[in-house]
């Protein structure tokens, strides 16, 4: 089968979603409340591998407003970061998004996210292992549901990848925000071994990827 891009896989669901709103499912209550109270924000939780190169990668895409470093899915509340590396926890390490909606779409930090690490690694990535390092999207509601659902099936679909998408797509319960230590972690600690050797190089592969897309890009063309 012949591969399409990322970028083929987006322009489908705009395609998909352009056809929803013409036909009978634009009268769905999700849809009328949307329509009559349209988000500026909205918040997304994404879980890819350790929660510092997924901060630090969606922390430069514009629309962006902030990326805190936490856990979701477990059963234990409030977890330590020692409880939640232990696996015994349920518990994923995740980013919280908060996003501005008039700039960057559910499907867009979809596209990322599934750029941002490698979603048919299972409960691993590279040298990262355990459960907390599952690939993972929490929905908030059902749009981002059937939006997470239909991209992971057009990416299997696609061959997009090698293997298998493993991903989970679960609802939102709760998040537990990390430590003060692991917020902003690549930005304030870079020279740490980890940071230099791990999150810089996955840092420098999503700049190039979603070149034009970026914070500091669309400041510097704004000023």
């Amino acid at each position: 089968m012949k591969r399409i891009t990322f970028s083929a896989v987006l322009y489908l669901m705009t395609l998909m979603i352009s056809g929803c709103k013409g036909n009978t499912d634009q009268n769905h209550p999700i849809y009328k409340s949307m329509e009559q109270h349209p988000a500026v924000t909205d918040t997304a939780t994404f879980g890819a591998g350790c929660f510092w190169c997924t901060e630090a990668q969606f922390q430069l895409l514009n629309g962006i407003i902030s990326v805190t470093s936490g856990y979701s899915g477990g059963n234990v509340k409030n977890p330590s970061y020692r409880e939640v590396c232990t696996g015994r926890t349920g518990h994923a390490e995740v980013s919280q998004i908060v996003y501005d909606t008039s700039k960057i779409s559910y499907e867009e930090l979809l596209e990322a996210f599934w750029k941002a690490h490698d979603p048919t690694q299972l409960n691993r990535q590279g040298n990262d292992t355990g459960t907390q390092y599952r690939s993972v999207i929490f929905y908030h509601n059902e749009k981002q549901r059937l939006l997470a659902e239909q991209y992971k099936k057009l990416l299997d679909a696609s061959g997009a990848f090698d293997a298998p998408i493993v991903t989970e797509i679960v609802p939102f319960t709760a998040f537990y925000k990390a430590e003060d230590y692991h917020q902003n972690y690549f930005n304030e600690n870079g020279e740490q071994p980890y940071c230099r050797f791990v999150v810089a190089p996955k840092v420098e592969k999503f700049k190039k990827v979603f070149k034009g897309k970026l914070k500091d890009e669309i400041e510097n063309q704004n000023r």
